[in-house]
C-alpha cells in the first residue's frame, strides 16, 4: 500500500518561521518534522511515499531527495504556490498513487499511532482515524456507530486526526483543481461507505510555534 504525506500547506499560523522554510522542514528534536512521519511510515512497512508540496516546495525535494537514505522511495506531486486544498492535492497525485486504496497523512501532525494496523483494514471509499477532541477543537468532527461506520452526530463526537485510508473512487466525481476533502467524506458517510476507528494515544496538531516547541520537548523526553 502506498502512502501520501500532505505537505503543501502555507503554514500561516507558523509565521515568521515559515516565511523562508516550509512547515514540513521545521526542526523538531534535531530533524525536520516530516522526517519523523516518514520514519514512522517506513517502520510500519509503507516505503512508497508520495509527497505534495507548494510553498517553498523545492526545499523539501532538496532535503529529502528520493528518500533512499530514509529507507523510502519518495515521489513528489508539486502544486503552485496557492496549493490545491486536501482533496485537490490528492486528486493531483492520483496518477502516482495507483488504483488501490492508499494511506494519507497530514504533514503537520505528530502521533504514535500504529500505522501498520491500517494495512489490514478493508476500505469501501474511506476509513478514517478519529481522536479525542483537543482543546482547540472541542466540538469534534464526526462520530462512530457500533458497527464502526462514521456518522455525523452522536452523543460522543471525535476529531478527525488527518490520518485516513482512501479508495481512488472517493475522488472520481471531482475534477482537477482546488477542492476540500470534508464534502467528499460527508458524501461517503451519507452513502454508508466510510468507516473509522477511535485512537486515544498521543496526537498533536503542529499548527503553531507553541505546539512545535511542545512537540520538541515531548520528543526529547523520549
Amino acid at each position: 500500500m502506498k502512502a501520501m504525506i500532505l505537505a503543501a500547506g502555507r503554514g500561516e499560523r507558523m509565521r515568521p518561521l515559515t516565511d523562508h522554510t516550509p512547515k514540513p522542514l521545521l526542526s523538531v528534536a534535531g530533524r525536520p518534522l516530516i522526517e519523523h512521519t516518514i520514519n514512522q511510515l517506513v517502520s510500519a512497512g509503507f516505503t512508497e511515499i508520495v509527497i505534495n508540496h507548494a510553498h517553498l516546495g523545492q526545499q523539501i525535494e532538496d532535503k529529502l531527495g528520493n528518500g533512499a537514505h530514509l529507507g523510502a522511495k519518495i515521489i513528489y506531486s508539486p502544486e503552485d504556490e496557492q496549493a490545491l486544498e486536501t482533496a485537490g492535492g490528492i486528486i493531483n497525485a492520483l496518477p502516482l498513487l495507483g488504483n488501490e486504496p492508499f494511506l494519507v497523512v497530514n504533514g503537520d501532525i505528530a502521533t504514535d499511532f500504529p500505522f501498520a494496523e491500517l494495512k489490514k483494514i478493508p476500505v469501501d471509499l474511506a476509513h478514517i482515524v478519529l481522536i479525542d477532541n483537543p482543546p482547540h477543537h472541542p466540538q469534534g468532527d464526526f462520530a462512530l456507530d457500533i458497527s464502526g461506520n462514521v456518522i455525523e452526530n452522536d452523543k460522543q463526537r471525535y476529531t478527525f486526526s488527518g490520518i485516513g485510508l482512501y479508495h481512488p473512487d472517493l475522488f472520481s466525481k471531482n475534477p482537477p483543481g482546488k477542492s476540500k476533502l470534508a464534502p467528499l467524506l460527508r458524501e461517503a458517510i451519507t452513502a454508508k461507505k466510510a468507516t473509522g476507528q477511535h485512537y486515544s494515544g498521543f496526537w498533536m496538531d503542529i499548527g503553531t510555534p507553541e505546539r512545535l516547541q511542545e512537540l520538541d520537548r515531548h520528543l526529547r523526553k523520549g
